[in-house]
């Protein structure tokens, strides 16, 4: 066996012994195209007797198994090297990853542990799931099947509708002091997240709530009305419409996913200009400020390559989409939506109404050092916001 491997499984048979162990992950598939993607471990209590407990993290399902210590290193050496190239030991003490190459060398890095605690040991621990399973219209979307299980398929669907409530939780219970609080969707397709939303919001936290979603193809906007209708949505009504001409009246929150280039700016300027507490917008294409950008690549050498400079363009676009929004009186985020092993565009900008004092000059001379350095002669929203 390889010395750093080894090193590497001492270290995790001594921190299970000394109680330090938090957690282990494997990855880096050896072979791209096999189903296995990810192997993570962690202790549980089962009968009163301590278990590594394996989740093999499969491309459409999820299996676990719980082994002995011995059993578990056993585990990890047919693993390490063979299928998962890459290990990453978390205990209280250090962290440790391995990597290890085709001709099974390891390398072996030690850092500062990030965790301080173990985890609970309990067996049956589950994460919270924001969507109920067994909520009809999650059977009529396809998501689930007549028993209320997640089809095989659809699992990364049901993953992101969970993880989209869940991100959306904190920043809309902020909004619960309101009698009625009115959500606009924009570009709501066939709405697995809007109904989510909704059910949501109605039947686990109590707020009355109005959500209206935005689409522009008719049968799916019938097809969703309908389904509203059989799920007893009394609040939540689909109209056919797009963000440039839609008729936006006083509304509490703008959403708007996956809008195309410079649609996302027309949401974002509807939402300020119809004084919307809460923004949100997960952008996609980039176009407009891609074919601007003239920058000095003697001073900014990277640029000189394509597929860097897409992804510069992407990074100054929804910069300055935040710094605007954060000039017009809102606190703006930036983060991940859901993991890009699901879709590259995985962005969501969130603004919400702030009473913080703006320096409004400041802000405009950060965008406007950013459009000087990038030769970029403007912003779609910017112009917008200018023109109205």
């Amino acid at each position: 066996m390889d010395a750093a491997v080894d090193k590497f499984l001492i270290q995790f048979g001594s921190s299970v012994e000394q109680n330090t162990f938090v957690k282990m992950t494997l990855g880096k598939a050896r072979n791209k195209s096999q189903n296995l993607k990810n192997i993570y471990v962690r202790l549980v209590e089962i009968k009163n007797e301590e278990k590594l407990s394996f989740t093999y993290r499969y491309k459409n399902r999820d299996e676990v198994k719980n082994y002995g210590i011995a059993e578990a290193r056993l585990e990890l050496e047919k693993f390490l090297g063979s299928e998962m190239m890459h290990a990453h030991l978390f205990t209280t003490k250090s962290n440790l990853s391995l990597s290890i190459n085709k001709k099974g060398k390891g390398h072996l890095i030690t850092g500062n542990p990030t965790l301080s605690q173990v985890e609970d040991k309990q067996h049956d621990r589950s994460k919270k799931r924001f969507v109920n399973k067994s909520a009809l219209y999650l059977k009529e979307l396809g998501v689930t099947d007549q028993k209320g299980e997640v089809r095989p398929k659809m699992i990364d669907k049901y993953k992101q509708i969970n993880k989209y409530i869940e991100l959306l939780n904190p920043i809309l219970q902020s909004q619960k002091n309101k009698k009625k609080l009115k959500i606009v969707d924009m570009g709501a397709g066939k709405g697995y997240l809007t109904f989510a939303l909704y059910d949501y919001l109605k039947t686990e936290v109590g707020i009355e709530v109005e959500i209206t979603g935005v689409e522009q193809r008719e049968e799916l906007v019938d097809f969703c009305n309908k389904l509203a209708a059989e799920n007893g949505f009394t609040g939540l009504h689909f109209e056919k419409g797009s963000i440039e001409k839609f008729n936006f009246k006083k509304l509490d929150v703008l959403i708007a996913l996956h809008a195309c280039d410079t649609a996302t700016d027309d949401a974002i300027f509807h939402g300020i200009k119809s004084d919307a507490s809460v923004i949100v917008c997960a952008p996609c294409c980039h176009k407009q400020i891609r074919q601007q950008m003239k920058p000095d690549v003697e001073q900014l050498p990277f640029l000189k390559y394509g597929i860097l400079m897409e992804r510069q363009a992407e990074m100054l676009t929804d910069t300055i989409r935040a710094l605007i929004m954060e000039q017009m009186g809102y606190e703006s985020k930036i983060f991940e939506f859901i993991s890009n092993e699901h879709t590259a565009k995985n962005l969501m900008i969130v603004g919400q109404k702030s009473n913080k004092e703006i320096d409004k000059a400041q802000i405009q001379d950060k965008i406007d050092s950013l459009k000087n350095r990038y030769g970029i002669e403007y912003h779609y929203l910017e112009k917008r916001i200018l023109n109205d």
